[in-house]
């Protein structure tokens, strides 16, 4: 074991209210790609070159629905997924009564799959469906299975939108409370797979007041300085070492 795992688990072993703060690179070794990776897309119906930033705006789903849709079920869906070695270690945290919450970016649910309990999901979940008329819930199976590119609501005929926060949206009030008492009350926070660039979420690191932060990215970040201590390996082969 090396000395910054040895490190990890020292931290693990002497804190007992641990807060995660995860992004998109906690899914992606569960072969769920960062969608911002991808360069701009041509709409050939539209005639315009689009970001995948635009693809999941609030604008765009109004705008063009038939769009957003195509692009929402192909690059943001992957309902053959597993959680991998990182949902699985922090999983294992929970049971152990150290981990206190999961704060994650992430809308794909591998964190409840895996069996963590206690998930803010700031971004949303495509697990949860509602239709914009007249609010009926679908889960992600039946919102898939209406038919079609846009889904429809059995009763209504209104869009079926999935309840994940687009660009121009804002977060969740409930869950932006609970996301700044978790962190407000931690003693440790483990910020993984996360460049930390993505706003407002990443501004929910300065509500933490503990004592120490582990940052476990594969590249650098602009928190760096500020950690106790920092990994730039596998968040999945570091976590699974220190916790399992």
């Amino acid at each position: 074991m090396n000395n910054n795992i040895e490190r990890l688990k020292e931290l693990i072993d002497s804190h007992h209210n641990i807060v995660f703060f995860g992004g998109a690179g906690v899914s992606t070794e569960s072969n769920i790609p960062d969608f911002r990776s991808a360069s701009g897309l041509f709409n050939e119906k539209l005639n315009r070159n689009f970001t995948p930033e635009q693809l999941v705006s609030h604008t765009f789903f109004m705008r063009y629905p038939e769009e957003f849709f195509k692009f929402y079920k192909d690059k943001l869906i992957y309902e053959d997924a597993n959680p991998n070695k990182a949902h699985i270690a922090l999983a294992k945290l929970e049971d152990m009564g150290k981990l206190n919450a999961i704060i994650t970016q992430n809308i794909d649910g591998l964190h409840q799959k895996a069996g963590s309990k206690n998930v803010l999901e700031l971004h949303g979940s495509i697990h949860r469906n509602y239709c914009t008329k007249c609010g009926k819930f679908y889960d992600l199976e039946d919102m898939l299975n209406l038919g079609n590119i846009i889904p429809h609501c059995d009763v209504c005929g209104g869009i079926v939108k999935p309840d994940v926060v687009l660009y121009e949206e804002a977060l969740d009030n409930g869950i932006v409370n609970e996301t700044v008492n978790a962190l407000s009350n931690a003693d440790l926070l483990i910020i993984g797979g996360t460049s930390l660039v993505v706003y407002p979420a990443a501004g929910f690191i300065d509500y933490f007041d503990g004592n120490s932060i582990v940052l476990i990215n594969k590249s650098t970040t602009s928190y760096d300085q500020k950690a106790s201590l920092v990994i730039n390996d596998s968040i999945g082969d570091v976590l699974s070492k220190a916790i399992l």
